[in-house]
């Protein structure tokens, strides 16, 4: 019988080299942002706020252009200034040549990447900008590049070696032309005012869509909100408890505010042969923690998770309006 030998590829230190590799790409990465950070406060600083001045002037929306790897990474940047409150989208330069220059008009602000500075596709959106006096706002390494010169503001990037062993595959670069623009994102946002309940509305999918939901639209309320009167016997407590399901009830004083609540674990801390005839007021938990009909449901999620409870009372100058439980966050994907 012929002997069989199991061939492979694997080579013994391989996988050591894998993780050198690695650790030399971040390592190069990390040295890009650190020269971006260290332009931003030098004379990078002052441009950079009049790139925020232009954009935020501008009547129209944000046009991101870009080739190549530029042009992907001018696609992230549209879709972050999108989400965090400034219209953007992106435009590509190809495209621009040959009819979507009519998607840019004269109140609108262009932005375009280019590392060199003399990407040709770039031409045509460069004139145009110029003809139509449209804002130009250049992310380059060269100042002195066409665009660089063109431009009504540029952001010139620090020069800085690529991750790629050969100094050639846009790896660096590319980290560095996304993280201007993550920082001009976040400068708009703070300017604007821009806060969470804003982003909710323009992120209502998924999970992060429910976590910016608000309290109040994932409550129960009205009949279906477990309370019962100050003075009540357990008797009937546990009854209420039981029928609404949540595992616990509220207590409401002659105002109606919410006195305090009773738990499951109340009931097992508390058990004894009298328990049933019981008042409720000896056996609650005075001001239990509650939250607001206007609080987003990531506020109660972090509130459930760190008291280990299962359910909240949604209460609104001092009244209970609701009651939230771990299910209802699960149901809509926030936990």
């Amino acid at each position: 019988m012929a002997e069989t030998t199991l061939r492979t590829d694997k080579k013994p230190g391989r996988g050591h080299s894998y993780i050198e590799a690695a650790l030399r790409t971040l390592e190069a990465e990390a040295g890009g942002i650190a020269a971006l950070s260290a332009a931003i406060h030098d004379g990078l600083g002052q441009s950079f706020i009049a790139a925020v001045e232009l954009i935020r002037g501008a009547k129209g929306r944000l046009i991101v252009t870009g080739m190549g790897k530029s042009g992907h990474i001018a696609r992230k940047i549209a879709a972050t200034l999108a989400s965090t409150g400034t219209p953007a989208f992106f435009v590509h330069p190809g495209e621009a040549s040959h009819g979507d220059l009519g998607m840019i008009a004269s109140e609108d602000v262009i932005v375009a990447l280019s590392w060199s500075g003399e990407t040709a596709e770039l031409k045509n959106l460069i004139d145009y900008s110029r003809r139509f006096k449209i804002g130009l706002l250049a992310v380059t390494s060269d100042a002195a590049s066409t665009l660089g010169k063109a431009a009504d503001v540029a952001l010139v990037l620090p020069q800085a070696r690529e991750a790629c062993p050969h100094n050639l595959a846009p790896t660096t670069s590319s980290l560095m032309q996304l993280a201007l623009g993550d920082a001009l994102a976040i400068a708009l946002l703070e300017s604007r005012g821009f806060t969470s309940m804003d982003f909710g509305l323009l992120h209502p999918g998924g999970r992060l869509g429910a976590l910016l939901k608000a309290t109040r639209d994932l409550m129960h309320s009205g009949k279906s909100i477990p309370l019962v009167p100050l003075g009540t016997k357990m008797s009937s407590a546990v009854v209420e408890m039981s029928e609404k399901g949540f595992g616990c009830i509220g207590i409401t004083n002659g105002k109606g505010d919410l006195a305090g609540v009773i738990t499951d674990g109340d009931l097992r801390r508390h058990m004894r042969s009298d328990l049933l005839d019981t008042r409720v007021d000896e056996i609650m938990t005075r001001n239990p923690k509650t939250v607001r009909s206007d609080q987003l449901v990531s506020e109660a999620l972090e509130m459930l998770n760190s008291l280990k409870i299962t359910a909240l009372f949604v209460v609104d100058s001092g009244r209970p309006v609701g009651i939230v439980h771990i299910h209802d966050l699960l149901r809509a994907g926030a936990a």
